[in-house]
């Protein structure tokens, strides 16, 4: 029984990225981190842009592939507690639109510091491996799957 609770939902994290304005959110969210890293004298413009990305990717990964669980109290006995939050998205469906989004978004931030850093090798090899690191995990195949076990509890 959910006494007080004022959601219909059987797990609410699977919904919040769907909800209204959470892109523009997310998008000026990123775009605050880059205009906060080129203000900071030091930084040339390849760093800031190699550091947006290499920072939203870190982020990315932390949030939506290595925490698990539910900040809420939820009525399915424990499954939500097992998945990431890439994992409960959307009820585990495939190709929606809000995965289209953020798996698209990684790779235009990819482009735009690469471009932005005029293909540098030490920068395309930092940026390359930034989004490889969340790429991979959002793949269909790896849905539930636990490499080596790490993440598994």
């Amino acid at each position: 029984m959910n006494v007080g609770v004022a959601h219909s939902e059987v797990n609410p994290n699977t919904r919040v990225m769907n909800s209204r304005g959470m892109w523009l959110t997310y998008a000026l969210g990123v775009g605050m981190l880059h205009i906060v890293l080129l203000s900071i004298p030091f930084f040339s413009v390849p760093v800031a842009w190699t550091l947006t990305n290499v920072i939203h990717n870190l982020g990315m990964y932390v949030f939506l592939h290595a925490v698990k669980g539910t900040p809420f109290e939820t009525p399915d006995q424990g499954k939500a507690r097992l998945l990431t939050h890439w994992e409960q998205l959307d009820y585990g469906v495939q190709f929606t639109s809000s995965r289209k989004f953020f798996t698209i978004s990684p790779i235009i931030l990819y482009f735009l510091a690469s471009f932005y850093t005029k293909y540098d090798a030490t920068h395309f090899i930092l940026n390359t491996a930034s989004l490889l690191t969340v790429l991979i995990p959002k793949l269909p195949q790896l849905h539930g799957v636990r490499i080596f076990g790490i993440n598994k509890y």
